[in-house]
């Protein structure tokens, strides 16, 4: 449920509870004025009429009535002058007072023109109340929908600067806590957005910059005299070179330069290209399809993920390809329970892997950056017979 429907369903619910509240108090001081004035009113009546019965006058009381109630009876005979309300279908108030040993002299009248009155009283006051309680629940029901969207409008804001859109912003309206949650948010996402503008700034410039230097090392390399030192240097710049590479990638996507030359390929042909030069990767096509995409970013993908499987899982590598659906597993141990929960949540972290020292943890966060610059669907996930799997669902057209 929620904050708008909580909001109108307190609000109604107060408003009933007054409602019924006051209601319940007009009829019982109504009820018990009504029930003063008529019993005054009677004992009036009944103290005329002994004066009556001592002048020998007739008089509307009535000496010894044989319906007199019971409680009146044992109270006359007391010596007490009462008045007694009898409930029932036809309500009927009685006033009685001793004028002799052993003689009672009684009143009684229909109580129901005030029982009906009361009546009229709490039906109008029922229409009353529920009308009121109607109108106010509109007016908590108006302002728990406003509440709510705003609300919402807060969260799907979040949301969206959480899934990569620091662009996205809130319309403070109002001056309640809603409005300074939206105008907070607002503030932390330009300070974000800043923060995160400059790191960019700095991890390409200083990719950038490190290209020349890698390049005139790949070069002084290759005047190297061959051995076993030369390979060891080599080997190094290599990685240097494609750490490097790995960090202009990442910077471009993130400054969202980049942008795919698509063209109409065969998943399977891309599939295959990409596990070509990966021992202990195997690809078998089920069933192939063609896709419109930029093929290079696709390859870098499959790529990626089966660099990843091998370093980080264990052979064999299988990539299946199944349509537009392309599945790539390995048979180690899987997915960490705490890192999957992190690709759920926020998506690969940069320079974090499974295994520390195995590797820079750009594998994946390239992956799913291309992904998502191709508008396909890229699911990490642990396979139900083992080993970790990763599916990469290309956009096919409509």
């Amino acid at each position: 449920m929620n904050v708008g429907a909580k909001v109108a369903l307190a609000v109604a619910a107060a408003a009933l509870t007054v409602s019924a509240t006051i209601g319940g108090l007009v009829h019982r001081i109504t009820a018990a004025d009504q029930l003063a004035t008529a019993r005054t009113e009677l004992d009036q009546q009944l103290m005329n009429a002994a004066y009556d019965y001592a002048a020998a006058r007739k008089s509307q009381a009535r000496l010894n009535p044989p319906d007199l109630p019971r409680p009146v009876a044992r109270a006359v005979r007391g010596g007490i002058r009462v008045t007694y309300l009898r409930h029932g279908t036809h309500p009927l108030l009685w006033a009685a007072a001793p004028v002799a040993p052993g003689e009672v002299l009684a009143l009684s009248r229909s109580y129901a023109p005030e029982a009906r009155s009361l009546a009229r009283l709490d039906r109008t006051l029922g229409a009353v109340g529920g009308a009121a309680t109607v109108l106010v629940s509109l007016a908590g029901l108006f302002l728990g929908v406003r509440m709510g969207r705003r609300a919402t409008a807060v969260a799907r804001t979040a949301e969206s600067i959480a899934n990569g859109d620091l662009d996205a912003r809130v319309r403070p309206d109002g001056r309640d806590e809603i409005a300074r949650l939206a105008a907070s948010m607002n503030t932390m996402a330009d300070a974000l957005g800043a923060r995160l503008e400059a790191e960019r700034r700095v991890t390409a410039d200083i990719a950038h910059e490190l290209r020349t230097p890698v390049a005139g090392m790949t070069t002084a390399v290759g005047l190297l005299a061959p051995g076993e030192a030369t390979d060891l240097v080599r080997g190094s710049v290599r990685k240097l070179r494609v750490l490097v590479e790995d960090v202009l990638e990442v910077a471009r996507m993130d400054a969202g330069v980049a942008t795919p030359a698509t063209e109409e390929q065969w998943v399977g042909a891309m599939a295959r290209r990409a596990g070509a030069g990966l021992e202990g990767v195997t690809v078998r096509v089920r069933d192939d399809a063609t896709v419109t995409t930029d093929p290079r970013r696709v390859e870098r993908i499959l790529t990626n993920l089966a660099a990843n499987a091998l370093q980080h899982g264990a052979p064999p590598v299988e990539v299946e390809v199944d349509g537009p659906v392309v599945r790539v597993r390995d048979h180690g141990p899987g997915f960490p329970a705490d890192l999957l929960a992190v690709l759920h949540t926020s998506g690969p972290q940069r320079f974090r892997t499974t295994t520390p020292g195995t590797g820079t943890g750009l594998g994946l966060t390239i992956a799913t950056g291309q992904a998502r610059l191709l508008h396909a669907r890229l699911t990490l996930r642990n396979h139900p017979d083992g080993g970790a799997e990763a599916v990469l669902t290309l956009p096919t057209a409509t």
